[in-house]
């Protein structure tokens, strides 16, 4: 797996460096859980985005704020380097990076699955086992979301392939073509 940029760097750096010390899982659980507190809170998306704060104010904010959330170790060494080298905006990303190559290591495929209504257990299977054999035999772990204005069908997304089957996108197309007939 290759990650490229800024953040794929700071994130294979990190990887290397947790895998060297056999708590790759242990880091990326604690990056999830920053990530979350990120996403769930927009004074939290405020303070790693914003300019305004100094690397400083950052540090000093995350060495609060990171035991409180049992976020020790390598990682939270990882965030307050990243806050001080003034990276701190792009930390999302280097988080996904960073699950990207645990997963990889894992030989873990996550699938995005958005479906018009819940899927029977046997649904549920079968369609693991059939994107199990797309991806080489890897496990695959699926997130599904229930989407009734799809009408049916699915739509599944398997890291950067997107598929949509859905019955709401089929009748847009034959809208589509009917409209350049008439």
């Amino acid at each position: 797996m290759i990650v490229s940029g800024m953040t794929g760097r700071y994130a294979s750096a990190l990887f290397a460096l947790a895998q060297e010390q056999g708590v790759a899982d242990k880091v990326g659980a604690d990056l999830g859980r920053f990530g979350s507190m990120i996403g769930l809170n927009p004074e939290m998306q405020r303070f790693v985005k914003s300019p305004v704060f100094t690397a400083d104010e950052q540090g000093k904010a995350l060495n609060a704020l990171l035991p409180k959330a049992g976020i020790n170790g390598i990682a939270a060494n990882f965030i307050k380097l990243v806050a001080a080298k003034r990276r701190l905006f792009a930390i999302e990303a280097m988080i996904a990076d960073y699950a990207r190559l645990n997963d990889a290591a894992k030989g873990i495929v996550r699938a995005k699955i958005t479906v018009a209504e819940p899927l029977s257990d046997a649904h549920l299977a079968s369609l693991r086992n059939e994107l199990s054999g797309i991806t080489g035999g890897k496990s695959v772990d699926m997130t599904i979301h229930v989407d009734p204005s799809i009408i049916g069908g699915l739509i599944v997304q398997l890291g950067s392939r997107m598929v949509d089957g859905s019955l709401k996108t089929k009748l847009n197309s034959i809208r589509t073509r009917m409209k350049e007939v008439g």
